[in-house]
């Protein structure tokens, strides 16, 4: 205890001030990890801080799954002190080894040109972790993606003969900027500008999203930022304290899920921020007559079948869709699906075709209706 004591004691008091708000610890060893997360969330850290913007009803808690994972004894440290070493090729090599994966770039922020796709192989890990320390960018020069996990890619080597629900490899990206992350190539793999993920777990932990791109038309290609499919028993992809655009000239653009997109899959984001994402496509989905179809979902597009949205102490606004829901379109096929909004503000984020009355900048087909609780909605 006395450890837990003299780290408290000297923690600035807004540091402590996030603590009760973001940290859901049962003891001293948990909330002593919880701690790097709540200081990169205040904005003392190097680099690439992400702050994002309280909403009204405060910061929700973070349960332990969704928190920061341990990189105090990595397997693989990118760069030797200078930026010169933190190259594309090193970052590309360490997530093909897998491991634990942390950066030494020197002591400024250093953003990094990845020249080819950096790629999971399923056969490392089983928990992957890439942490940039709030200093590192990866960006894809506007030309392709930054990321790419697949479990049922036989070149990222098959390790089940149920690719489509295994639990490995566990992906989390960390403390990490990625911009300028750029899909539009991919056809067989199309969505995810950034990062794309099918099978095992994936989650994203104190990062930044800004200016990636993918198809600009679809009906159902989406995940400017990020695209998933296919997580373990159907748990969770945890998005905590992130920011996804943030500004207008830091907005990420595709024709359907500016931000997040999935099929099936569910997603609790907690104490983050979307702002400035814009779904571009025409024609929603199925697309209309003489349409190429897309346009839905500004911020995050949920579709499928049984899956759940659950979005606790985080912004959303000033995304657009061209069809609809400027903020969120969440989609059950099946009407199984659950949408909840706590602690949280939805504000201006224009459905320009379409969205469910009462529930603006939505369009929600679900089970029942959303569970709705001290929230803003505009």
């Amino acid at each position: 205890m006395k450890y837990l004591y003299l780290v408290l004691r000297y923690l600035p008091l807004v540091v402590l001030m996030h603590i009760p708000t973001v940290v859901n610890a049962q003891d001293e060893d948990s909330l002593l990890l919880s701690i790097p997360a709540v200081i990169a969330g205040a904005q003392l850290k190097g680099g690439n801080p992400v702050d994002v913007p309280p909403p009204p009803g405060g910061f929700c808690a973070v349960p332990a799954a969704g928190q920061a994972e341990n990189t105090r004894n990595p397997d693989h440290v990118i760069g030797n002190g200078t930026p010169q070493s933190c190259t594309s090729a090193a970052v590309v090599s360490a997530v093909a080894q897998g491991g634990v994966i942390t950066f030494n770039c020197g002591s400024a922020p250093v953003e990094i040109a990845m020249q080819q796709t950096a790629r999971v192989f399923n056969n490392t890990g089983p928990k992957i972790v890439i942490d940039g320390g709030n200093k590192v960018t990866l960006s894809g020069e506007n030309a392709r993606r930054i990321l790419y996990m697949n479990t049922c890619d036989s070149d990222q080597v098959f390790t089940t003969p149920h690719c489509q629900n295994q639990d490995h490899p566990q992906l989390t990206v960390q403390n990490l900027t990625f911009k300028n992350g750029n899909s539009k190539s991919e056809t067989e793999f199309d969505g995810g500008g950034a990062i794309w993920v099918r099978g095992g777990r994936f989650k994203i932990v104190n990062s930044v999203f800004e200016n990636n791109v993918c198809a600009d038309v679809g009906p159902d290609v989406g995940g400017a930022a990020v695209r998933v499919f296919s997580q373990f028993n159907n748990l969770p992809v945890f998005v905590v304290n992130s920011i996804f655009g943030g500004a207008p000239n830091k907005a990420n653009v595709c024709s359907n899920g500016g931000g997040l997109s999935s099929i099936g899959v569910s997603f609790s984001v907690i104490n983050s921020e979307f702002s400035h994402n814009r779904a571009i496509g025409f024609g929603a989905n199925p697309s209309q007559p003489g349409t190429p179809g897309g346009g839905n979902g500004g911020a995050i597009y949920n579709d499928g079948g049984k899956f759940d949205l659950k979005i606790c102490g985080t912004t959303i606004n000033n995304n657009i869709a061209n069809e609809g829901g400027g903020g969120v379109i969440f989609v059950s096929n099946d009407r199984t699906g659950t949408l909840s909004i706590e602690n949280s503000r939805l504000s201006n984020n224009p459905s320009l075709s379409f969205e469910t009355d009462g529930l603006p900048g939505i369009f929600y087909l679900g089970n029942g209706q959303p569970s709705i609780i001290n929230s803003v909605l505009q």
